[in-house]
């Protein structure tokens, strides 16, 4: 809880979403707005979207500014750097949009703002992980109320660990990173017949009986669940929450998860014992999760 309201906002490849919340946490106003690439579009968006919610609100007594990106963080100093699908190498967002604003402004990993934004809006006690399954693969921690967020920038960076059986090259040099087996961008590479955005296309496609569908599913399913075992034997967390575009898969791709966990409880007594299938909670639909957390990660 802040003393003073707060703005949060989630920039993302396609989408910018900001949140206002009162005096509680409570959500006021919520503005979308489409995420256009390069550092002047993306900064004027944030301003747009700050602009917007005052409006809405009525206020100008906000205490921070809290924004959630992908790509390379100093939170120290605001900036942001290689944050390719936006069109960003470098950008001091922080400090250029407090300027703009008036308003001190603070910047996160988008995942871990989801993550704090989820344990709120979810009413999650306990330490909570959280699996972001989109276009790439990542995860987040809050572990007793406070986000993990590691010493150089690369905590819940799990797609990039190279454990997948299926040995594929990933664009950062490795081979078998997770995020080849388990991701919209998995899907992009390997079933291209998808497009730009191949979940939606998924279901429909196995229900046709394409093979290639159903085998590229059973890897992305096997790979999520391999990664909430992970973040369990990691953390050891009371709650894995699934967010990302790829949830919206539905019960197909939770319903999955959860048989795998429960197949390999079957043959390791020791994993038995964990209950991993009853901490898998999902992020509901159209949740601003990660817009709520960048507003409350300016307060950590």
């Amino acid at each position: 809880m802040s003393p003073r309201p707060l703005i949060g906002i989630d920039i993302g490849g396609t989408k910018t979403e900001a949140v206002a919340l009162d005096r509680d946490s409570r959500i006021e106003a919520t503005v979308r707005l489409a995420t256009v690439p390069g550092p002047e579009a993306v900064l004027g968006t944030a301003e747009r979207a700050v602009r917007e919610l005052r409006e809405r609100t009525g206020r100008d007594d906000y205490a921070a500014i809290g924004i959630g990106l992908p790509g390379q963080l100093d939170r120290a100093s605001g900036e942001i750097r290689n944050a390719y699908n936006m069109g960003i190498e470098r950008l001091a967002i922080g400090p250029l949009l407090a300027e703009r604003t008036g308003i001190d402004t603070q910047i996160d990993n988008d995942v871990t703002a989801a993550t704090i934004g989820a344990v709120h809006l979810m009413g999650l006690p306990g330490d909570v992980a959280y699996l972001n399954l989109g276009t790439g693969l990542a995860s987040g921690a809050v572990v007793a109320g406070a986000p993990v967020r590691g010493a150089h920038g690369v905590s819940g960076e799990i797609g990039h660990l190279p454990i997948s059986r299926l040995d594929r090259s990933c664009p950062c040099g490795q081979t078998g990173c997770l995020e080849t087996q388990t991701s919209g961008a998995a899907l992009k590479r390997f079933w291209p017949v998808g497009g730009d955005d191949p979940g939606p296309a998924l279901l429909a496609a196995i229900g046709r009986g394409d093979e290639t569908a159903q085998r590229e599913f059973g890897y992305l399913v096997e790979g999520a669940a391999s990664a909430v075992r992970l973040l369990a034997l990691t953390f050891d967390p009371d709650s894995v929450v699934i967010g990302g575009g790829l949830r919206l898969l539905g019960g197909p791709l939770i319903g999955g998860i959860r048989g795998h966990l429960r197949r390999w409880a079957d043959e390791s007594p020791f994993i038995g014992e964990l209950g991993l299938d009853e901490r898998v909670k999902v992020l509901p639909e159209g949740s601003p999760a990660a817009a709520v957390g960048a507003a409350l990660s300016a307060l950590h």
